[in-house]
């Protein structure tokens, strides 16, 4: 069984995205810098991009491991700005905000656009750990996403090239980078365990 997470208001980062509070961003980034026995944003900056993407990707997928218990699906998603920094951060939420535009998608790139004063994020990176359905895909287009940076691929669902991509479609109005596949297996595997248990919760 999944360990309790702490209160949600000891973590700023996972609440719901309609809070109206540019400091929800800065906070996630503080709270992230803050864990032990990893290298700070700010260490990272000068790094390979390949390398940038590999670390976030495996920040977002240890905070996953904490997650799931509450009947979300464990995906999380972090925004970097133009110099590499968490600006947006979320988890997502559905299920227990009864919300079903909880994605963590949704929620970080809304925190993202509070933080800088500007819903245009072309300079931004978003990195989540499974390809974005397409109601997140079509938010990101719209947000003018510079880039997006996905785990676990997703051929049923996805909507940056798996069952369906919004980046590469002509009604797009925005050209933005899909990078897939940083730290895949690990992603997939932790999503195929999280499914097998919730299932054997339910039988």
């Amino acid at each position: 069984m999944a360990p309790q997470e702490s209160s949600n208001a000891e973590r700023p980062y996972l609440q719901p995205y309609r809070q109206p509070n540019s400091q929800l961003a800065s906070k996630a980034a503080s709270q992230l810098a803050s864990q032990p026995d990893h290298q700070s944003p700010s260490q990272l900056v000068n790094q390979p991009l390949h390398q940038l993407y590999r670390h976030w990707m495996q920040r977002l997928l240890r905070h996953c491991n904490r997650m799931g218990h509450d009947g979300d699906i464990p995906v999380a998603a972090v925004v970097l700005d133009a110099k590499n920094r968490c600006i947006g951060w979320g988890s997502n939420r559905r299920h227990q905000a009864q919300d079903p535009l909880g994605h963590a998608e949704l929620i970080a790139i809304g925190q993202a656009a509070r933080l800088l004063g500007d819903w245009r994020l072309n300079h931004c990176t978003l990195v989540v750990t499974l390809e974005p359905c397409p109601m997140c895909a079509g938010a990101l287009v719209q947000a003018r996403m510079g880039q997006v940076v996905f785990g676990a691929p997703d051929p049923k669902r996805g909507a940056l090239g798996g069952c369906l991509d919004l980046a590469d479609h002509p009604s797009a109005h925005h050209v933005m980078g899909v990078i897939g596949g940083i730290e895949a297996e690990a992603a997939s595997q932790q999503l195929r365990l999280w499914f097998k248990r919730r299932r054997g919760q339910t039988c």
